[in-house]
């Protein structure tokens, strides 16, 4: 059986074709800066992914999880020289984030016995049920009658619209030493853990000063509670490094780490738990979905893992990721209508004054052949630029002139009286 993909027949959806950062769309070259919905972090052409994928659809394309333990295990190995020294023990029954979300407030329920999960304003961990009612927002839930009845939400460090209206650098990490007030006076006395997200992407592309995440570290082991770190959108390099809490969020030392989107390199889905060894605490049968450790979401797991290694992505994103940065920063000084640009790694954005201007940006973008995407949350004037973890300089340097003509049409049009 050959694997090759040059003979196998066009079907599907012709009118989409991906080739490495760019999607063509019926005859259109676009620089895809949403990396397909955050999960196409690789490209969308990766060729040892891909050949590695088609060689499995060959042999077997699912298979139950009772079938894939073992390799699950040996990509767990794969995986332990990029994580965190206490991360000893792995869930890898899922395809999604809200599955290993959940997965993971089952951990620590189960592992303290406690009930409560305290989360962030303007968090997002996913769209299931349980997840929906633990993240940070309420139009996901307006409609619905869908309470997570052991949900606490505190105020995130979002120190351009501090909810404390403290100052940055005075503040003294308010909003981290304030969990303990929420712990005794909001909760039900019984929490289990802290979900965060590093960077907050939903949220409006939220970066924590890098101090805040030891201060909430302390304020967690002063009160007995676990930390999740949600890093369905950035681990697996988009932040620099393998994942943001063993880089620029360090400090954390989260007890549990959830990824998903990035994990499947080329767009598979595949989503997992990892955690400190005295939390494997789950049988079999208290979390899983049909499709979790299977062979396709093995693959491009693997495959993934091997190829940010072979390809040294991590330095590359450090190095094109601070170019991007660098890049928006000027263009911000030429056009005083965008502002706030942050951002770490290839996981940046900028704001707008308004979500309708940003609605209308995103339109322009696409005039010059880029894709982009905002944020609904909070103020809805975010404009994200996560391009796949394999841009080069080159393709930075072309995807900054584009925005440059995507920002003085918008000054043209948009901004016109």
């Amino acid at each position: 059986m050959s694997s090759s993909i040059v003979s196998r027949p066009v079907t599907g959806l012709p009118d989409y074709v991906g080739d490495g950062i760019y999607l063509h769309v019926r005859g259109e070259r676009f620089i895809d800066c949403a990396s397909g919905t955050f999960n196409v972090s690789l490209g969308y052409s990766a060729p040892e992914i891909i050949e590695a994928l088609h060689g499995q659809l060959d042999r077997v394309a699912h298979l139950s999880s009772e079938f894939t333990r073992d390799r699950s295990a040996e990509i767990f190995a794969l995986m332990r020289d990029d994580l965190p020294p206490h991360i000893g023990a792995f869930w890898f029954r899922d395809v999604t984030g809200s599955g290993a979300n959940e997965a993971a407030i089952r951990i620590v329920q189960k592992a303290t016995g406690r009930s409560d999960i305290v989360s962030l304003f303007l968090s997002h961990h996913g769209q299931s049920a349980a997840t929906t009612g633990v993240s940070g927002n309420a139009f996901r839930q307006r409609s619905f009658s869908l309470p997570f009845a052991h949900s606490v939400k505190i105020p995130g460090p979002d120190c351009a619209n501090c909810f404390y209206g403290q100052l940055p650098g005075s503040c003294a990490m308010l909003c981290a030493r304030r969990l303990e007030d929420f712990v005794e006076y909001a909760s039900s006395g019984r929490v289990a853990a802290l979900v965060v997200e590093p960077i907050m992407g939903n949220g409006g592309n939220i970066v924590p000063p890098p101090e805040w995440f030891g201060v909430l570290r302390e304020t967690c082991d002063r009160l007995g509670v676990l930390i999740i770190a949600d890093e369905v959108q950035t681990g697996f390099g988009r932040t620099g490094s393998f994942f943001a809490s063993t880089g620029y969020a360090a400090a954390l030392r989260p007890d549990v780490i959830t990824f998903a989107k990035g994990a499947g390199g080329v767009g598979i889905p595949v989503a997992g738990v990892l955690m400190r060894p005295e939390l494997d605490v789950l049988e079999p049968w208290e979390h899983s979905s049909t499709s979790g450790a299977n062979p396709l979401a093995l693959t491009a797991l693997e495959e993934t893992i091997r190829y940010l290694r072979r390809h040294r992505i991590l330095d590359e994103v450090r190095v094109t990721g601070d170019r991007l940065h660098r890049g928006l920063l000027a263009l911000s000084r030429s056009f005083r209508e965008m502002t706030g640009v942050r951002g770490v790694g290839l996981m940046q954005a900028f704001d707008l004054p308004t979500s309708v201007d940003v609605e209308q940006f995103i339109a322009l973008g696409r005039r010059h052949g880029l894709l982009l995407r905002g944020s609904r949350y909070g103020f809805g004037r975010t404009v994200k630029v996560r391009p796949p973890l394999i841009i080069t300089t080159e393709q930075v340097d072309d995807l900054l002139g584009r925005l440059h003509e995507t920002l003085r049409s918008y000054q043209r049009e948009a901004m016109r009286p």
